[in-house]
């Protein structure tokens, strides 16, 4: 334990992180055990599918959320977290996650939603309209094409809600190293720096979950990071308001927006139906802010 409080900026690696490419989906009539698809849109697709067959739940999105709630705007969503499908090693496993659906899922499905596997189309564009809300969920390191992909995108008038955990807390059955497990540490700082941004973490201060005052509400965080401003010549179109000790940062990027979070402890699963709802309505308020002006 250091003697005194660091902070240390959380940097990318020397060598770009390449993603595999995605893997064809299993079929069905395959032996259960053989392993699941590993595409985030391959997935969602399957998990559509069997919530239908098994009618576990509606298949799409409605014109209104839970609870009689106005539509959310439309969601494009990238990231490590296992979000829209739960975390298994085969299609029995992938199966009975089915049962224990994530918080979060029914909520981006309220409206119109778009599971997206990379952040620039062979065009070199981000494949989402303007006026959707791209949310960015502990995602793993950005390779060069989409980080231009991505800035150009905000800076065009798109709106970012971003998760960037320095220190995942969240459980995963998956050991480190292996390619199904979510990103451990928030590896982000070019895409940030193009947005004045750096994100430090405090080696010094003491695990466990506690709540965070936003003004959408308590907000749960373990281990979290803080946002640091930094000055760039040239980037007199980015303006960011740091919040709640540095937690949140709130930037106004060319036309766009980008709400980010230095923690991901919000989007951890909950079995707790009343934290449940607590969560989804923090994270439906947070939705809603960055989707309107500035």
């Amino acid at each position: 334990m250091p003697s005194r409080r660091s902070r240390r900026p959380i940097r990318s690696p020397i060598s770009a992180w390449f993603p595999r490419p995605a893997r064809r989906p299993t079929p069905l009539r395959r032996k259960a055990s053989r392993t699941i698809p590993s595409s985030p849109i391959e997935r969602f697709a399957l998990a559509a599918f069997l919530a239908c067959t098994l009618a576990l739940a509606g298949c799409g999105g409605s014109a209104s959320g839970k609870n009689g709630d106005e539509a959310l705007p439309g969601v494009g969503l990238y990231g490590s977290l296992p979000i829209l499908w739960g975390e298994s090693g085969d299609i029995r496993g992938f199966l009975e996650s089915e049962n224990g659906r994530h918080w979060a899922r029914d909520l981006l499905q309220s409206g119109s939603l778009k599971p997206l596997d990379s952040l620039a189309d062979a065009g070199g564009s981000l494949p989402l309209p303007r006026g959707d809300v791209l949310v960015l969920a502990q995602p793993r390191p950005l390779t060069p094409q989409e980080n231009v992909a991505l800035d150009n995108w905000v800076r065009a008038g798109g709106r970012v809600l971003l998760f960037a955990d320095p220190m995942l807390t969240a459980h995963s059955i998956f050991a480190l190293g292996d390619a199904r497990r979510p990103q451990d540490m928030a590896m982000l700082s070019p895409i940030l720096g193009r947005w004045g941004l750096l994100l430090e973490f405090d080696e010094a201060q003491q695990s466990g979950e506690r709540l965070v005052e936003l003004r959408e509400g308590a907000v749960p965080v373990n281990l979290a990071g803080r946002f640091r401003t930094v000055q760039k010549a040239g980037k007199e179109t980015v303006r960011c308001s740091l919040e709640a000790a540095a937690l949140m940062a709130d930037c106004r990027v060319g036309s766009g927006r980008v709400l980010a979070l230095a923690d991901a402890a919000l989007l951890e699963d909950s079995h707790d139906p009343q934290d449940a709802e607590q969560r989804r309505a923090i994270l439906q308020k947070l939705l809603r802010r960055v989707s309107r002006p500035i």
